[in-house]
């Protein structure tokens, strides 16, 4: 494969452009810009190492002189929403940061909804990565626990953010595909549901739903959600 190399490596300890030559053309801020770009609009989909090129103005062999795998792009992409994190004084309440942090996380993620699909360890230490990291670990200076288990926390936390968005980036894009509306499938299937209860098979099911009968308030649910995370740290 064009611009694979033989051993592993981390695009971050590569120089901006390898070999010899004019000055480079484009920065990885430049590569990344257009990437993301491209994948807001499209979804991962439309990010190939053609199109990216295509954007640049440049040959798609070209900018395999930047970045030599479709990996590094999309760790170039990670990093580059990465730094939209807005980051703060800690306050001094832990929690609090960290229920911050988690809310501007999925904050984050729904301005890109194609960030969940690549959300991975290996994407971790980046530059972007590396500062949110040492920010969230600054907020939790008040937590009387070792740096491992901190750092359990956070990727804890972050992992339930990711599958939380996840879910719900998925369930907006199947209603998206429907011939009718969120409210018509729900009323659908909340009548199946109902009659299927009250037939007498799942009376423990039955009993659930009689303890609390009204929607679900999916705000609530995640904000239920971090904070039961965090509560297990302390």
């Amino acid at each position: 494969m064009a611009g694979r190399a033989a051993v592993p490596e981390v695009i971050w300890a590569r120089p901006e452009r390898t070999g010899r030559g004019p000055k480079p053309a484009f920065t990885r801020a430049d590569i990344a810009a257009v990437a993301v770009r491209l994948a807001d609009a499209g979804g991962l989909d439309a990010v190939s190492m053609r199109h990216v090129a295509a954007e640049l103005g440049c040959g798609t062999m070209s900018l395999y002189n930047y970045v030599p795998r479709k990996e590094d792009l999309h760790e170039l992409m990670v990093d580059a929403v990465g730094g939209e994190h807005e980051l703060w004084e800690p306050s001094g309440d832990w929690r609090a940061d960290m229920l911050r942090a988690a809310r501007q996380t999925r904050a984050l993620m729904r301005r890109h909804p194609w960030l969940p699909a690549l959300m991975s360890p290996v994407y971790g230490f980046s530059p972007n990565s590396l500062r949110y990291l040492e920010h969230c670990l600054a907020c939790l200076d008040p937590l009387e626990a070792t740096y491992g288990t901190k750092i359990q926390l956070i990727a804890l936390l972050n992992g339930c953010v990711t599958t939380y968005v996840g879910n719900e980036l998925a369930t907006a894009e199947r209603t998206r595909s429907l011939p009718w509306s969120e409210e018509q499938e729900n009323a659908v299937r909340i009548a199946y549901l109902g009659s299927q209860i009250a037939s007498g098979a799942y009376p423990r099911m039955a009993a659930a739903f009689m303890e609390d009968s009204g929607p679900i308030d999916l705000e609530a649910a995640f904000e239920w959600m971090l904070r039961k995370v965090i509560d297990a740290f302390g």
